[in-house]
């Protein structure tokens, strides 16, 4: 058999994280003209055609029975199209870093989904992991938690970004069961990303949201960035890292992510940082170490 050429766990973590701990700041171009479940119809679109197209020209075949298509749309709806529809309707209530933190509870909810479907063991070495990885998390960003308005729009908030991570982890269980099935990755993350796409499109028709476009420098380049590296990119690592390690470990890229947000925010948004965030970025790298060290990431 030939020898695996694709990156170890290590790096397509680091990867993975990087990017998407850096789209933060790209999705700030992205908001004002064009709503937010627009620009991931166009996000999305985007990407899956370039990756369909490379696809084509590197001779991976972009076919598979109508009966894998049932779950590639699966995979994409949940992964690429309603989660991040919740994500972004949840951010209008409550704010990012609340959602950060519920967002990161999807360290808790892969492993028991994994369970639920695939009988998976559960590990009491990844929930303790998982508890520090959220509660860095949650320190991370105590003030904004603490600022945060009780009453309905809060509330709303809330079931939206849980709603959103119950989602990307109903993604995780599509993708394992669509690599165990052997859709390659590439050309099912192409598909999966045009049915994500097409969900976020019948979103925003469902709202009635208008359908404009931003032709500003910092819009474009900020689409750019997040199709190339932020879609494309990111996932084909995090997706290859899912099938290496498994859907728990893999999670903790959702408890590593913002602690790089943050350190982008100090460079570019003259963030200041706090004993208590100092403490949370303690809790949460340790979360991590715990995770990847495990015996599925081995």
């Amino acid at each position: 058999m030939p020898a695996d050429r694709t990156p170890g766990p290590a790096v397509l973590f680091v990867i993975a994280t990087l990017i998407w701990g850096s789209t933060w700041l790209a999705i700030r171009y992205q908001l004002g003209v064009v709503a937010p479940e627009v620009s991931v119809v166009y996000r999305f679109t985007a990407a899956g055609l370039l990756l369909a197209a490379w696809c084509v020209a590197t001779g991976r075949s972009l076919r598979f029975p109508a009966r894998e298509h049932r779950f590639l749309a699966l995979q994409g709806v949940l992964f690429f199209g309603f989660n991040y529809v919740a994500v972004y309707v949840a951010e209008q209530y409550v704010t990012s870093g609340l959602v950060a933190v519920l967002f990161a509870t999807m360290v808790f909810m892969s492993p028991i989904g994994m369970w639920l479907v695939y009988r998976t063991p559960l590990s009491a070495r990844m929930f303790v992991a998982a508890t520090l990885g959220v509660a860095g998390v949650a320190l991370l960003f105590l003030p904004e938690i603490a600022a945060a308005r009780s009453g309905g729009e809060t509330v709303r908030g809330i079931a939206f970004a849980i709603a959103g991570t119950a989602l990307a982890t109903g993604g995780n269980v599509a993708a394992v069961r669509n690599q165990k099935a052997g859709i390659p990755i590439f050309p099912g993350t192409a598909w999966g990303m045009l049915y994500g796409a097409l969900a976020a499109a019948l979103a925003a028709f469902a709202q009635g949201i208008a359908w404009t476009f931003d032709s500003r420098p910092a819009y474009l380049w900020s689409f750019a960035y997040l199709v190339l590296a932020g879609s494309i990119a990111a996932f084909a690592a995090y997706l290859t890292l899912l099938k290496k390690i498994g859907a728990g470990p893999s999670a903790f890229v959702a408890v590593a992510t913002p602690v790089v947000a943050l350190a982008l925010s100090t460079v570019f948004e003259g963030y200041r940082w706090t004993g208590v965030a100092v403490l949370g970025v303690a809790l949460a790298v340790a979360g991590n170490v715990i995770a990847l060290r495990s015996r599925g990431a081995r």
